[in-house]
């Protein structure tokens, strides 16, 4: 029985309408009632107050933010966006496997259409994770923070990836979880000694997140180096990049569970979509913003279709538009097989387009540069 699960709806607003900045609130009370609906005792469960929550939920991304005040922000009518939810124990995957979502959502009193599940991150257990072969302790370890992130800290909030603390987070996961706990205190120290900061290149924000209050977080890039000296610590090597892989799935810092420390893999500083700060704002025609990654399909797409005019015009857009996808998710740090779950296509198409796409782009620039 699989143990971790990542699945992603994409949401269209039928018609624009504003939230207030904490609106995480409602996809959170959403997502409970929907397990409440068909099972309580489930609901109850990862509704009470525990060590660790066995679930996280994102905010909206990828999608536009317009800022209309100090407490309001404009969703567009006609935008979509993706709502990223994992589970990360046996009971709560087994559900998000079976769940059926209606057609739309009610965000607190508005309503937005569903307009398609997929598999998000694949189904795996801890031990896969486990058993997964690791690379060298001298390569490095790269994590992407797309939204605010934030870990509590003698009782106040750190806005900084320290090491030891970070890997501290994923930890505690791991033993809450986890087929077998590892002593916190020993990893806490191996990390100290043997993992440092290589770069970085990360922005701190305060937001609206959960129930109370706000949280100053940060997002980002960063990049960490295991010393040489580490090499004889074989089964910290193989747990730091479990934990590693363990990351998308669960999250970074607190309030996961109402869209904070949404991780992914790879060095990717632009690939942002962080929780909106709303400020004074009122411009007379909106115009809704392009994620990062949007962006990076399109330019990637109007350069392919040059190269495939022979197969005709429709038919050369999508093929065109099928490979800046792949590219541009594999450029955002998405595994093949996550992009193959993601697109609902073989994983051996997806790898070829890849290696096609990646092929022609090296051939324009090469081409460009000459």
């Amino acid at each position: 029985m699989s143990s971790l699960i990542g699945l992603s709806l994409t949401l269209r607003i039928p018609k624009a309408f504003t939230v207030p900045p904490q609106y995480t609130t409602g996809l959170h009370s959403w997502f409970l009632n929907q397990v409440r609906l068909s099972n309580p005792a489930l609901s109850q469960y990862m509704h009470d107050e525990q060590a660790e929550k066995p679930f996280t939920l994102s905010g909206l991304l990828d999608g536009a933010f317009l800022p209309q005040s100090d407490r309001s922000l404009l969703l567009p009518s006609d935008q979509t966006y993706s709502w990223i939810i994992t589970g990360l124990n046996p009971e709560v995957t087994a559900w998000l496997q079976s769940w059926q979502p209606p057609d739309t959502l009610k965000l607190l009193s508005h309503t937005l259409a569903i307009d398609s599940l997929s598999i998000y991150y694949p189904a795996t257990t801890y031990d896969q994770l486990w058993n997964t072969p690791a690379p060298r302790p001298s390569e490095s370890l790269c994590f992407t923070f797309l939204t605010p992130t934030s870990f509590r800290h003698h009782g106040n909030h750190l806005p900084l990836p320290m090491p030891d603390i970070l890997f501290q987070s994923y930890l505690r996961r791991w033993n809450c979880f986890a087929p077998f706990e590892v002593n916190k205190t020993d990893f806490k120290q191996w990390v100290s000694e043997h993992v440092v900061i290589a770069r970085h290149t990360l922005q701190s924000s305060k937001v609206q997140a959960g129930k109370q209050g706000s949280v100053t977080g940060f997002t980002g890039a960063i990049q960490f180096h295991i010393t040489s000296k580490a090499k004889a610590d074989r089964d910290y090597v193989r747990l730091i990049y479990t934990l590693e892989h363990l990351a998308p799935y669960c999250g970074t810092g607190h309030k996961t569970t109402f869209g904070l420390g949404q991780t992914r893999l790879g060095w990717n500083p632009t690939l942002q979509s962080p929780l909106p700060t709303p400020h004074s704002h009122n411009p007379s025609k909106p115009k809704p913003e392009i994620s990062p990654i949007q962006r990076r399909i399109t330019e990637l797409t109007e350069l392919f279709i040059t190269t495939k005019k022979r197969q005709g015009g429709d038919r050369a857009r999508r093929s065109a538009e099928q490979w800046a996808t792949i590219l541009a998710r594999r450029e955002s740090g998405e595994s093949i097989t996550e992009i193959a779950a993601g697109l609902d296509m073989n994983y051996e198409t997806v790898k070829k387009y890849y290696t096609l796409a990646n092929r022609t782009l090296q051939k324009i620039e090469d081409a460009q540069n000459s």
